[in-house]
């Protein structure tokens, strides 16, 4: 199985080591990872911000990137969510159409291509709040959104319960925003921070020691929240639990 590697901008320019989790897990379940140097921005940025015609040449550089591997995975699932709904800049072609069906968020590519069932490597004793990015909670379908009135379900929270050690606390608001929104923190940051806030708060009400996610960008924002609140809060990748991060 060829899988090729999407590092996320602000992963590959803030949290380069989650990209190196996120490839070494793939290893660990013997994919063959690649990791074409070419690559840059999936377009979210500009999408998000009504400039969808200007991601053009992005996008077109994103297929070419990845159109010769089985799956694309990344550790995002905003970026994954861009891709696979909104890459839409450029001619639908059946290259740019088979890009779009196999780029997978990592944990949606553990959990449903690769069925993980056993961890045996990843040792994580800490009390742990999962925060729900809300592009892979609602976008792709991480988990039971609250407002719908389903079986309840959460692919991240069957693989952290693979993961020895990790006590899983609940949180009052689980599925609420952070927040940080991408350019929503840049455009409204005064609304932004006092998200985080609220969001943070929860987490240190619940008892946990970490906070994990399947990204990195909510994660940085959350950060900044708690710092700023004087909490004691660690904040880390899903990826990096998975594959076994000491802490």
């Amino acid at each position: 199985m060829r899988v090729g590697l999407f590092v996320p901008c602000y992963v590959d320019a803030f949290e380069p080591e989650v990209g190196i989790a996120t490839l070494e897990l793939l290893e660990r379940f013997g994919c063959t990872v690649e990791y074409p140097f070419d690559q840059t921005c999936c377009g979210q940025p500009m999408t998000n911000t009504g400039c969808h015609a200007e991601a053009a040449a992005t996008e077109a550089l994103f297929v070419k990137n990845f159109s010769g591997f089985d799956y694309v995975v990344a550790p995002s699932g905003s970026c994954v969510h861009q891709v696979r709904e909104h890459l839409t800049a450029i001619p639908q072609t059946d290259e740019v159409r088979h890009v779009r069906a196999s780029t997978y968020e990592l944990v949606e590519f553990l959990h449903d291509v690769l069925k993980v069932e056993a961890l045996p490597w990843a040792n994580f004793p800490h009390k742990v709040a999962y925060h729900g990015n809300c592009n892979a909670l609602r976008g792709i379908h991480h988990a039971r959104p609250s407002e719908l009135v389903k079986p309840y379900f959460s692919k991240p929270l069957d693989l952290l319960r693979l993961v020895n050690g990790v006590e899983l606390v609940d949180l009052a608001r689980p599925d609420e925003c952070c927040g940080f929104g991408g350019t929503f923190s840049v455009f409204e940051p005064a609304v932004s921070a006092k998200m985080g806030y609220d969001k943070v708060a929860d987490q240190n009400r619940a008892g946990a020691a970490y906070v994990v996610s399947a990204d990195s960008s909510c994660l940085m924002h959350q950060k900044g929240c708690a710092e700023r609140l004087g909490l004691t809060l660690k904040y880390i990748h899903i990826a990096q639990v998975l594959n076994g991060a000491a802490a």
